[in-house]
């Protein structure tokens, strides 16, 4: 089947256009890169094949000798997958982790959200020394289990191998205590990391002048 033929919700392009690059796949990634397929080949189908031949990572320091002489990559399909990754590591090179050590951390993280009208629910997806893998605003709006679903949360832990996370949102009322509802969303995300592997190590809840948070009270332990 021809990448054309695909429902255009399935197309990698479109996908990406639509929904950003975080909900693609390494192949559709990959397939985006590499533009065209072969004969009897689409575009993604030779993703998946360069990704199960070259796993762990190998792709992203391969030789462009060796990428040249696989079936179906010629010349300009090696140089793109050579350009693209050397380019990355070259941007990357010089960029250093936030580290997130205490509920302070995030509370001046967050200075930019502390006097929002609306309250803003994001995750810290953190590896497992503390650094931050990536951070998520996973909804914006009075904070209810409606909004805060585990799929939201943990799908982008699982994406970013994080092992563990932080939970923060903030009061726009200035009052720092939990409601009976942060409680239950809490326990309820606990739970779901316990089921998955990932640890929640904290829920901090910031304000303009100071922040709670849920270790420290006990109410989230080891």
């Amino acid at each position: 089947m021809k990448i054309k033929d695909l429902p255009r919700v399935n197309r990698p392009r479109e996908k990406l256009i639509k929904y950003g690059p975080e909900k693609l796949t390494n192949s559709e990634l990959l397939a985006i890169i590499l533009s065209v397929g072969n004969k009897g080949e689409n575009v993604l189908q030779l993703a998946t094949r360069l990704l199960k031949k070259f796993p762990n990572n190998q792709l992203v320091n391969i030789p462009i000798k060796r990428l040249i002489g696989i079936e179906g990559i010629g010349n300009t399909k090696a140089c793109q997958i050579v350009a693209c990754f050397e380019l990355g590591k070259r941007l990357l090179k010089n960029k250093t982790s936030q580290l997130i050590m205490s509920p302070k951390d995030v509370w001046e993280d967050l200075k930019d959200l502390r006097d929002n009208k609306k309250e803003h629910f994001i995750i810290f997806y953190l590896d497992n020394q503390n650094q931050v893998i990536k951070k998520e605003i996973i909804s914006i709006g009075t904070i209810n289990s409606s909004l805060v679903h585990p799929r939201e949360v943990f799908e982008p832990a699982v994406k970013n191998l994080a092992s563990q996370i932080i939970i923060a949102h903030n009061h726009p009322s200035g009052e720092s205590q939990p409601s009976n509802e942060d409680l239950q969303i809490t326990k309820r995300l606990i739970e779901a990391g316990k089921i998955l592997g990932i640890e929640i190590i904290d829920h901090v809840i910031v304000t303009r002048n100071n922040f709670f948070s849920f270790r420290e009270k006990n109410i989230i332990s080891d």
